[in-house]
């Protein structure tokens, strides 16, 4: 009888061993779980944390700017970037203390990009404004060119003007008899000199004065006809046949000059041509026969 009892009351307290060690081995369990869980959300949590700063990163790569402070000041903020990502992967980490670093650095990011997109505004205005000054400057320049050269036109045309212009130039063969009389011929044998005379037009802007006119007496050849009483050169160099000086007070004139040949003049056809200086201002034809 008492052999039972005591198998009874060990039975019992195993059962309530049993029972006891079952509890905690369900609570334990439980608690692993739970831990087990915490952990998965920790690292996901993580994850996130570390997903979003590399995001941050690459907002901080695509930044561009000349501004030597500002780029500095990136280089910086990318750094501090960086040694969050480092203790987020190592442990040493508090998530929420790693988040509140990251808004700011967030924000500081948005500044930049605000400020950088100002600047680039200004930039495309300085360029724009750049660009109307230069094209003011080219027009300018451009109307300055066209001032210059219509200046330079009105001094050639001034210059022209200023050339003597002959009218009425006439030229014909001349006879000088023994008497000193003279008499035209058209007989090249009979030829002693050409008279050339002609008028001198009004020309209220050329220079009054003394004016060297020359003659040019061409042959059929070509060939301008030496003088007897010409050095056969003007002052630049072309060849004359005959020169003489007529007062010129801008106003019309008539006036002659005479070609005395060397020798005698054969038959044909002459071109006179009257210079002053090297300008062409008047002609006439002579043909003996």
């Amino acid at each position: 009888m008492d052999s039972q009892r005591i198998l009874i009351a060990v039975s019992v307290v195993l059962a309530f061993i049993c029972l006891f060690l079952g509890l905690q081995l369900y609570q334990k369990s439980e608690t692993i779980e739970t831990i087990e869980g915490d952990n998965a959300t920790l690292t996901l949590e993580r994850d996130q944390v570390l997903f979003d700063l590399e995001k941050l990163r690459f907002s901080y790569d695509t930044l561009s700017t000349e501004n030597a402070l500002m780029l500095a000041e990136i280089a910086d903020q990318r750094g501090q970037i960086d040694r969050l990502m480092t203790r987020v992967k190592n442990g040493n980490w508090e998530l929420g203390k790693v988040k509140k670093e990251a808004e700011t650095l967030r924000s500081i990011m948005k500044g930049y990009v605000a400020t950088i997109d100002s600047l680039n505004q200004l930039n495309l205005a300085l360029i724009d404004e750049n660009d109307q000054m230069r094209a003011r400057v080219e027009a300018i320049q451009e109307r300055n060119a066209n001032l210059v050269e219509r200046q330079q036109n009105m001094e050639e045309m001034i210059v022209a003007g200023q050339t003597l212009q002959a009218a009425e130039a006439s030229a014909t063969g001349i006879r000088v008899l023994s008497n000193g009389r003279q008499r035209e011929t058209s007989r090249a044998s009979r030829t002693n000199m050409v008279k050339v005379c002609f008028t001198l037009l009004e020309n209220r802007i050329a220079e009054a004065g003394t004016k060297t006119l020359h003659l040019q007496v061409v042959n059929e050849a070509g060939e301008v006809l030496a003088g007897e009483q010409t050095t056969g050169v003007n002052a630049s160099g072309t060849p004359v046949s005959a020169t003489r000086e007529v007062d010129y007070n801008n106003e019309r004139v008539e006036a002659c000059i005479f070609y005395i040949p060397p020798g005698a003049l054969p038959s044909g056809a002459y071109v006179v041509t009257l210079l002053e200086g090297d300008d062409e201002i008047g002609s006439a034809q002579l043909v003996l026969n």
